[in-house]
């Protein structure tokens, strides 16, 4: 959930039109589970991933779930990590990202993205590619509007490893389509799915240790 340059928020939603470009890249017959790692069951990331047939793991800060604060070797049990991160830890959650070996993608601006010694040794010492859009994406600033108001002023990529067919992809997007889905509040809680995990009747919950 990117931050906006200037602003005091660090969370802001993706539009449905931002998420369909990386759908055409998720196989089906390897990538069954995704995991959102920052994302709420309010995320239009979980809500279009679950009704293109996915299943989908949704855990959130708030809900007391940290992406830092699962150990390496006991994470949700997935195939692919996709959201939108926090733009002011994004190199050190890609840098994690790295470390666990995992498909991923994560939309982030493209503002400073290689601008520090240790990103660019980060992107130098590991594969990645890179999902290009043709337009700036703009974001939901909160649950209430039904379009999305805050535009950066720079463009957004997807960062992925281990997803796109070749290191650096171009899409078209179109903000006049893909509105199907809305940012209104769902009933379903994260309570229900921890309290599955814990009582193991859920598998898309279960833990695994992640092949180094």
């Amino acid at each position: 959930m990117d931050k906006v340059a200037g602003s005091q928020n660090d969370e802001h939603y993706t539009p449905e039109y931002a998420i369909r470009p990386i759908m055409k890249y998720l196989d089906k017959d390897k990538i069954k589970t995704i995991w959102c790692p920052f994302d709420t069951e309010d995320s239009l990331f979980v809500k279009i991933f679950r009704n293109e047939g996915f299943e989908v793991i949704a855990t959130h800060i708030e809900n007391n779930q940290d992406f830092f604060g699962y150990p390496i070797g006991n994470l949700p049990l997935c195939d692919a990590i996709i959201s939108n991160p926090p733009y002011s830890l994004k190199g050190k959650i890609l840098e994690r990202l790295f470390l666990i070996g995992k498909p991923f993608a994560m939309l982030v601006g493209v503002v400073g993205l290689f601008e520090s010694k240790y990103r660019f040794e980060m992107f130098r010492d590991n594969f990645f590619e890179i999902l290009y859009m043709d337009k700036r994406i703009a974001y939901f600033k909160d649950f209430k509007e039904q379009k999305p108001s805050v535009n950066p002023p720079f463009s957004s990529v997807y960062v992925c490893s281990q997803l796109l067919p070749k290191q650096i992809c171009f899409e078209k997007i179109d903000k006049k389509k893909g509105n199907n889905f809305t940012l209104l509040r769902n009933p379903a809680t994260q309570e229900s799915l921890i309290n599955a995990s814990q009582n193991n009747r859920n598998p898309l919950t279960k833990l695994e240790s992640v092949k180094s």
